[in-house]
C-alpha cells in the first residue's frame, strides 16, 4: 500500500519513536520552518589517532534515524550529514599495535595530518585513519558528506569563526577557566599555534593578541623568542571545547548527539557558541556500553566488543536494532546479546506489513532501513539455527543448509540472502559460544520412560509429519508423564537432549532437524541412562571451516 507524505507526516507529528522525538525538538529551532533552499545540518565527529569503532557505527546510524524522521516530519527539507575528523588535532601517544611505531614517535605533537602514515599507503597517519573511516561508513552505505578539519582550517572555512572567538577571548576564556584546575587555568589559551618551525600544535600560553590583526603572539618553548601567528589559515587550532563550539558556528550545525561522557563538554561548548553569536546544535547524550561484568567498556582494557566481532555472529541490521533500542540506558555490549538482536530484528521485520502506520513508525524496522524494510522469508529463527548447529556438531553452512532445504523446500541461499546470512552466523556463534558450554544430562528413570513414550508417538506419526504435529506428541508424552507443568517436561528436554536448560519449540526443531536423527538423540540419551549424570560435548568435534 503507498502511503502518501501527508498522511505519513501526520502520524509521525505523534508518533513517540525517539527518532520522532528529537526530530521535533529539531524542528522547533524553525518556527517559521526552515527557509527555503536551507539545508538541516546534522553531524558526527571522529578522531582520526584510532580507527572507526562500533561506537561510530551508533552514533552516525543514531544520527542518520533522526535525519530521516526529520526529512518524514518537514517533506521537501534538505538535510546533510557531515562527518568531521579532527584529524589536525596533535598526536599525544603512540597507539597501541602499529606498525613502525618508531616513525609516530618521532612525530609526536605534530597535527595527525603531518604525521607521517606507518602503513605505508597514504600521505598521513590522519588520511590513512581517514581512508579508514570513509570506508567503514560506505560499507554500511550512511549517506554523509566528509570534511577534515586540517582542509577546514587551512582554506579559510573556519576564518571569520576563529576571528570572532579572538574578538570574544575574554568570554570564552570566563567560560572555560572556572573548569579547569589551578596548573591548567594558569597556561590555558583556547589558542593552539602550529609552531612554524618544529610543526607541533603547542599547549602555550598567549602573551599577546591583537583582534584588528587576527593575531596572536606566544614565546616559542625552550626559547625566548616571542612569536606571533594569524588564528586563520590554518596557523593554528581550537581547544577541544572551543573548536567544537567554533565548529557548530561555522558550519551551521543543528544536530548533534554525543556520549553520556561528554555532557560537560556539550554545555560548555553550547555556552561558547552562545557567546559568539550562535545558537547550540540540539542532540542529547546516549549511554554508554558495559562490559560482560556490567563495567564501563574501555578502549585501553579491550574489554569491549568490536564491530568485526559482531559481524562475525550477527547481520549489521541486528547492529543497528541494537544501537536504536534504549539509547538513554546503559547496555551490556557482549556476545551474549547477539542472538536476541537478531531474533528481535526478525520479529520486527515480520511484523511490519501487517502493522498500522501508527506502529509501523515505532517499528525498529522501519527507521533501520530509513523507512523502506526488506520482505525476506525466513522459515526457520535463528534460535532454531543455533540449536541445529549445536546438535548437529557442525559448522559447515552446507550442512546446515541441508537441512534447511529438507525442512522448507524452495529455500536456497540465492534466494534466501537474510537466511543464508543467519545460517552462517548460527553456524559460527554456535561452534564459538553455545557448544564449549553445552552439558548433556542422563535421563532420570522417570524421565527415560517418558523418552521411550515420545519415541513411540514420534514413529507413530512418521517422518512425513509436520511441525505442528511433533509438537502436540511432545506436549502428549509430558502429559502421559504426569507433569504437573510442562515447562518443567520441555527443561528436562532440553537438558537431556540439547545439553541446554533453555531451547527451541521442540516441534519445529525435530522437524527440521529430521525424525531420524531427533530419535536418535532420544536413543543416545536412553543408552547414557545408566552409564553416567551428565554426557559433555566435545567442542572439539565441531572443526573451524
Amino acid at each position: 500500500m503507498i502511503i502518501s507524505s501527508e498522511l505519513m507526516q501526520a502520524a509521525a507529528l505523534q508518533n513517540k519513536a525517539w527518532p520522532y522525538e528529537e526530530a521535533r525538538k529539531l524542528l522547533a529551532r524553525y518556527p517559521d520552518g526552515v527557509p527555503a533552499g536551507q539545508a538541516v545540518i546534522f553531524e558526527t565527529g571522529y578522531g582520526p589517532s584510532g580507527l572507526p569503532h562500533i561506537g561510530t557505527f551508533g552514533e552516525v546510524a543514531r544520527t542518520t534515524m533522526v535525519r530521516r524522521a526529520l526529512e518524514t516530519l518537514a517533506p521537501g527539507t534538505k538535510t546533510r550529514l557531515i562527518a568531521f575528523s579532527d584529524d589536525m588535532d596533535g598526536l599525544r601517544k603512540v597507539p597501541d599495535g602499529i606498525p613502525n611505531p618508531e616513525m609516530l614517535r618521532a612525530a609526536l605533537n605534530k597535527p595527525l595530518s603531518q604525521v607521517p602514515d606507518p602503513f605505508g599507503t597514504h600521505a598521513s597517519f590522519g588520511a590513512h585513519n581517514n581512508a579508514r573511516l570513509r570506508a567503514f561508513l560506505d560499507k554500511f552505505g550512511f549517506e554523509y558528506e566528509f570534511l577534515s578539519s586540517t582542509d577546514c582550517y587551512a582554506s579559510g572555512m573556519f576564518d571569520a569563526a576563529l576571528l570572532k572567538v579572538l574578538a570574544h577571548y575574554d568570554d570564552v576564556m570566563g567560560i572555560i577557566l572556572p573548569t579547569l584546575g589551578p596548573d591548567r587555568r594558569a597556561t590555558y589559551s583556547p589558542f593552539l599555534p602550529i609552531d612554524p618551525v618544529s610543526g607541533h600544535v603547542l599547549q602555550v600560553p598567549i602573551v599577546a593578541r591583537d583582534a584588528g590583526a587576527g593575531t596572536i603572539t606566544y614565546v616559542r618553548p625552550g626559547t625566548n623568542d616571542s612569536i606571533t601567528v594569524p588564528v586563520t589559515g590554518g596557523a593554528c587550532k581550537l581547544q577541544w571545547k572551543v573548536d567544537w563550539a567554533m565548529r557548530w558556528l561555522a558550519l551551521g550545525v543543528d544536530y548533534e548527539m554525543a556520549g553520556k561522557d561528554l555532557i560537560d563538554s556539550v554545555t560548555q561548548s553550547g555556552k561558547i557558541v552562545r557567546a559568539l553569536g550562535g545558537t547550540p546544535p540540539a542532540g542529547f547524550n546516549y549511554e554508554l556500553f558495559l562490559d560482560a561484568e556490567g563495567q564501563k567498556i574501555s578502549k585501553s582494557k579491550g574489554n569491549g566488543l568490536t564491530i568485526e566481532q559482531w559481524l562475525d555472529y550477527g547481520p549489521p541490521e541486528s547492529l543497528a536494532l541494537y544501537m536504536f533500542q534504549s539509547p538513554r540506558k546503559a547496555k551490556r555490549l557482549h556476545y551474549d546479546v547477539i542472538p536476541r538482536a537478531i531474533e528481535d530484528y526478525a520479529d520486527y521485520l515480520a511484523r511490519y506489513p501487517e502493522q498500522p502506520l501508527d506502529q509501523q513508525l515505532g517499528n525498529p524496522a522501519h527507521h533501520i532501513h530509513e523507512g523502506k524494510p526488506p520482505t525476506p522469508a525466513l522459515p526457520v529463527s535463528f534460535s532454531l539455527l543455533l540449536n541445529l548447529a549445536s546438535v548437529a556438531a557442525t559448522d559447515d553452512p552446507a550442512r546446515l543448509w541441508g537441512y534447511v532445504q529438507k525442512y522448507a523446500p524452495g529455500t536456497a541461499p540465492d534466494s534466501h540472502k537474510l537466511l543464508d546470512k543467519l545460517v552462517h552466523h548460527a553456524a559460527a556463534y554456535a561452534r564459538d559460544f553455545v557448544v564449549p558450554g553445552l552439558k548433556r544430562r542422563a535421563p532420570t528413570p522417570a524421565e527415560a520412560a517418558a523418552l521411550r513414550d515420545l519415541d513411540a508417538r514420534l514413529a507413530a506419526v512418521g517422518a512425513e509429519a509436520d511441525a505442528e504435529a511433533y509438537q502436540s506428541q511432545v506436549y502428549e508424552a509430558g502429559k502421559a508423564a504426569a507433569y504437573e507443568n510442562l515447562r518443567d517436561w520441555f527443561k528436562a528436554l532440553y537438558e537431556i537432549l540439547i545439553g541446554s536448560p533453555n531451547g527451541p519449540r521442540m516441534g519445529s526443531f525435530i522437524a527440521l532437524y529430521g525424525l531420524a536423527q531427533s530419535r536418535a538423540l532420544i536413543a543416545d540419551a536412553l543408552s547414557a541412562a545408566g552409564s553416567s549424570n551428565r554426557v559433555d560435548i566435545d567442542p572439539g568435534a565441531i572443526k573451524k571451516s
